[in-house]
């Protein structure tokens, strides 16, 4: 069977990805937090809503998908977000996604915890490179990374403020993620059992965080450093904070993991460029609302100013087309695009664009719209109904 019709949807790659990746990393893709409850209702939240289909439309040979977010116009109303450790899963696998994007038209969005660093990613994908911030509890940290920012020309820092409390992924708690410093008899039988993935990834070395390299208080090497990240991220994480960093970054400046329409609010008034609607992919608050189910609300709060991105359980073309109807600018995807370098590399990320773009067009179409722009100037309750 050929690899187009072997990869049909999100799906297909996460059970490639699967097979491929050693244990300890499927779980991490894969997991949420405790019960998983909140990563259950993630995908169950799309299934409250219904979309509206009309018919006998004058059609256009091809729909304009292009939508505009983070201050331009983009080929795509939705792009890889950023996700931590990418390039443990696939060699170079920052630098395949991020390529991906640019080849799309949208941005990338580069984690603190990533493999491959801005400086690395900068030349190659110049203006569609975004960050994801992290605060460290050292400002001195911090401010290295936004200086990194600065030198590269990075237009769009993404602060990720619903993590100053860490929660339990009881997955990653079995496989020692996070906990083990470096390869363990255990780790080593687990890599040995995906040779496809050891071959790729360990032929020149196990990676370590480009970010941090040099720094002795982070460790060596990838699994040292994902302990030590994620300890030192600042858990006095306030809107002060928040101002603070405004006052200091010139660029377009928006905080991540905004999930309550109140907190919505309170981000307006702080003067930031956009919020991103997400609870983190399931992965903090056990038992919390589908990101989908607060849509409307979390646009009413910010109002036509502020921009308002979402993520968390987004798979199918029909789930961007839902978010836009009930107000969001763009969608962020994580997981599927995790998958998808794991599974493929460089052409599976090609193909999860491709797949995704075009159910997006078909959905729209058989709504009777021929753009994005067309279904979001669109009255509330036109196109959607449900929640």
């Amino acid at each position: 069977m050929s690899r187009d019709r072997r990869y049909q949807n999100v799906d297909d790659f996460r059970r490639a990805a699967c097979r491929r990746l050693p244990k300890i990393f499927a779980d991490y893709i894969e997991g949420g937090a405790f019960s998983e409850t909140t990563l259950a209702r993630n995908r169950m939240g799309f299934d409250r809503y219904a979309l509206s289909q009309r018919v006998l439309q004058d059609l256009a040979p091809q729909p304009d998908l292009s939508a505009t977010y983070l201050g331009r116009r983009w080929s795509l109303p939705f792009f890889p977000g950023p996700i931590g450790f990418l390039g443990l899963y696939r060699r170079d696998g920052d630098l395949l996604v991020g390529l991906a994007a640019k080849a799309a038209g949208v941005p990338f969005g580069l984690s603190t915890f990533s493999i491959k660093g801005i400086a690395s990613l900068a030349p190659q994908l110049g203006d569609n490179l975004a960050f994801q911030l992290y605060l460290d509890r050292d400002p001195a940290v911090n401010e290295s990374y936004l200086a990194a920012c600065r030198e590269a020309g990075v237009e769009t820092i993404f602060l990720t403020v619903d993590t100053a409390i860490t929660s339990v992924r009881e997955r990653d708690n079995r496989n020692g993620f996070r906990a083990v410093k470096h390869i363990t008899p255990g780790l080593a039988w687990q890599f040995a059992k995906r040779p496809r993935w050891s071959l790729d990834l360990l032929r020149n070395g196990f990676p370590g965080v480009e970010l941090v390299e040099g720094r002795p208080e982070f460790g060596r090497g990838a699994l040292a450093q994902a302990s030590a990240l994620s300890s030192r991220l600042d858990k006095h994480l306030t809107w002060d904070k928040v101002k603070a960093l405004r006052d200091l970054w010139p660029g377009r400046l928006v905080i991540k993991g905004v999930s309550d329409p109140r907190d919505g609010e309170i981000a307006r008034q702080s003067g930031v460029d956009g919020v991103v609607l997400s609870n983190h992919g399931g992965r903090q608050l056990d038992h919390g609302h589908a990101t989908i189910s607060q849509v409307a609300a979390m646009r009413a709060a910010l109002g036509p100013g502020c921009e308002l991105l979402v993520d968390s359980g987004f798979r199918r073309g029909s789930d961007v087309v839902k978010a836009l109807a009930l107000g969001a600018d763009a969608v962020m995807m994580g997981r599927p695009f995790a998958w998808a370098v794991a599974a493929e590399g460089a052409w599976g990320t090609g193909r999860l664009f491709s797949l995704l773009a075009a159910e997006i067009g078909i959905t729209l179409q058989l709504m009777g719209l021929n753009s994005v722009d067309q279904l979001k100037a669109a009255p509330a309750g036109d196109y959607i109904t449900g929640g």
